[in-house]
């Protein structure tokens, strides 16, 4: 255990306990969003998983992301049941902490990225059908694009894409997944003419506040170490939430008021479009990544309510499109003078690593939503995604759970 360093091992075990903190963080900015009978429904989406992802990660879901590649495709089974993941550091993804806390954080962003996809189907998913499909979703999508990005000898790894803290692993497959969901399952009844209104607007403020702050351990943990690059990484992702927050704030305010789910929106948009470029950009970029996340994520809400598309919470328009643009940002102002391990971008001379940006992203949004649409379809034609009308009129605290969240 010579290259141990406890300062490293310190802060990467605050890091993975900020990443937890966002998954009921993230419970309660979905939860506030959705009508008061469906709330305690929507905060456990969030909360299952922490518990669901957990196992399946411990079991095999580590191991097929950070195992030995078979082609660059998937992770070999050397790492079943955490076997051989140890206290020892480990040279290819943990050089001075432990293993088994390697995995461990990696663990918390396995559980967050399912979660995020259940802001699209609130208030008419069946349990059953939401917990198979986030367990399957979790390893057939989830795991192998872990391994492609991110695992040694991984396909778009070797091909250069950078994603310094998952802006492609976990928010364009979130986002784009949550947009194939949409189109399988049927809308909420009564979508698009009653009134659908947040039950507790307060819920998702203290929600989207956790989640900022977790972010940092989300964004400064990803440098695995207490360094400069955390701290990079950590004044990025402020910066990049405050100028979304801002920008958002003067878009709803010249379409109609300054909205404050709208500003909270806007700051989370912010820390999506920031997450893959943290670590490689300068705090002036970040501050134009976040700026530009706002309007990108504004608008296509505004086209998806065009469309009437019945993707209830937005994850598609804030964590797809956000993420989508994150990733090509990072072609564009990634620096080696920042990060000698990243690139230079294409505003520093390099358009290859813009093309391969692109790339990445491509096949990652067209895999994420392929897969998403046959697991949607397979689970609609055999067991049934929504829940019945009575049960959705009734809401899914009492139809699911036999419970109600307020006396």
């Amino acid at each position: 255990m010579d290259n141990l360093n406890t300062g490293d091992t310190a802060w990467v075990l605050i890091s993975t306990a900020l990443v937890l903190m966002m998954t009921p963080a993230l419970a309660f900015f979905y939860g506030g969003m959705v009508r008061k009978k469906n709330v305690l429904s929507t905060l456990n989406f969030s909360f299952i998983l922490m518990a669901l992802i957990s196992l399946q990660w411990v079991l095999f879901g580590f191991t097929l992301a950070f195992g030995k590649t078979a082609n660059g495709i998937i992770g070999g089974l050397n790492y079943l049941g955490l076997t051989g993941v140890g206290a020892e550091p480990n040279a290819d993804y943990a050089g001075t902490i432990p293993f088994l806390l390697f995995a461990a954080y990696q663990m918390m962003f396995a559980v967050i990225t399912p979660a995020l996809i259940s802001g699209t189907f609130v208030e008419r998913v069946k349990f059953k059908a939401f917990l198979i499909f986030s367990l399957l979703w979790a390893t057939l999508v989830y795991d192998p694009v872990a391994h492609w990005v991110w695992g040694v000898g991984g396909i778009l790894r070797n091909l250069g894409a950078l994603d310094f803290a998952g802006g492609t692993v976990v928010h364009i497959t979130a986002g784009f997944s949550a947009l194939a969901f949409a189109r399988v399952i049927r809308a909420r009844r009564g979508f698009g003419n009653g009134s659908m209104e947040p039950h507790n607007i307060p819920y998702s403020v203290l929600g989207a506040g956790l989640l900022w702050m977790g972010w940092f351990g989300f964004n400064g943990g990803s440098a695995l170490g207490a360094n400069g690059l955390a701290v990079t990484a950590l004044m990025n992702t402020n910066t990049a939430a405050a100028a979304a927050g801002v920008v958002w704030m003067l878009l709803s305010w010249r379409d109609h008021k300054p909205s404050v789910l709208g500003i909270i929106t806007g700051a989370v948009v912010g820390l999506v479009a920031i997450t893959p470029a943290a670590g490689y950009v300068t705090p002036l970029a970040a501050l134009a990544i976040g700026a530009a996340a706002a309007p990108i994520s504004y608008f296509a809400i505004k086209l998806r309510q065009g469309r009437h598309l019945d993707e209830s919470l937005d994850v598609w328009a804030c964590h797809g499109m956000g993420g989508l643009w994150g990733a090509l940002a990072t072609g564009l102002f990634a620096s080696k003078a920042v990060n000698a391990a990243g690139a230079d971008g294409l505003f520093y001379g390099n358009p290859r690593l813009f093309l391969v940006q692109l790339l990445a992203a491509a096949v990652t949004l067209i895999f994420a939503f392929g897969m998403t649409f046959l697991l949607a379809t397979a689970l609609k034609r055999t067991i049934g995604l929504s829940v019945s009308d009575t049960e959705e009129q009734v809401g899914l605290d009492i139809a699911e759970h036999g419970e109600r969240a307020y006396a």
